[in-house]
């Protein structure tokens, strides 16, 4: 009953607040000047306050929702992730003059060997129809003395645990460039004092890119699997903006002949 009451009551202060500016806005042009500039005053307030909540409420309610592990993922897949950088927001979106390890979130890290770093990092929104991720990655480069830079993505312990020969792992990536350029996708494992790595040029033709890793191809010890990541080499990132609108990983067994 209480609720029942509080909502009779917010309706009904809702529609004198509503009917009180509309008539305010009708006879604002005969309104005396002091009342006048007293409205304005009230309005601008409460306009601040409304134009601060319709942005919150717009990208709250925007597509792609926040927290979407939503994508498409193979039929067979026994693993599939977003990592948290395209999947929710995070405490600190952005930073500058980054530095080699840099960590933005808690499962990417920038590595380069820059002496002075012009490079910038920036969780941004995704508003677009067609995005599926809530949120992409822009990387801005300007001038670049170093001779590499990659981001690494560690994988989560369910992505390689129980990994085994028969397993393909898949990398799915959208990717935005003001210029085109090279980018390289290494998987590593680590399984004891070894670390097998396999490397796969990204076909940057399309936005749409993916790469496999075939474990059959790997020399894998699949009883001492320790962890995994993945590392996304930049070639030549000089002078450029590379936004990656969206980055996901799945598994599946390989089908057998």
């Amino acid at each position: 009953m209480a609720s029942f009451g509080g909502n009779l009551f917010d309706t009904a202060f809702y529609t004198r607040t509503i009917a009180k500016w509309a008539r305010n806005a009708r006879l604002a042009r005969t309104a005396d000047l002091a009342g006048l500039r007293r409205q304005r005053m009230h309005a601008r307030q409460l306009k601040a306050k409304l134009d601060h909540l319709i942005h919150v409420a717009d990208e709250r309610l925007a597509l792609p929702l926040t927290g979407s592990t939503s994508f498409p993922k193979p039929h067979n897949a026994d693993w599939a992730w977003r990592p948290e950088l395209w999947r929710g927001p995070l405490p600190k979106p952005g930073m500058s003059s980054v530095q080699s390890r840099s960590m933005l979130g808690h499962e990417a890290t920038l590595f380069h060997d820059c002496q002075f770093s012009e490079l910038t990092l920036r969780q941004m929104r995704n508003l677009r129809e067609e995005d599926l991720a809530p949120y992409g990655l822009r990387m801005d480069v300007f001038r670049f003395d170093g001779s590499f830079l990659s981001l690494v993505i560690d994988l989560p312990k369910d992505g390689y645990d129980g990994l085994k020969r028969t397993h393909l792992i898949r990398l799915d990536m959208i990717v935005e460039m003001e210029k085109p350029i090279e980018i390289f996708a290494r998987l590593n494992i680590k399984n004891g004092p070894n670390t097998e790595q396999m490397v796969r040029e990204l076909d940057l033709s399309h936005p749409q890119t993916v790469a496999e890793f075939d474990m059959a191809y790997s020399n894998l010890n699949e009883r001492r699997v320790e962890g995994a990541w993945i590392d996304l080499i930049f070639e030549g990132p000089e002078m450029n903006q590379v936004v990656l609108r969206d980055l996901t990983f799945s598994r599946r067994p390989r089908a057998q002949i």
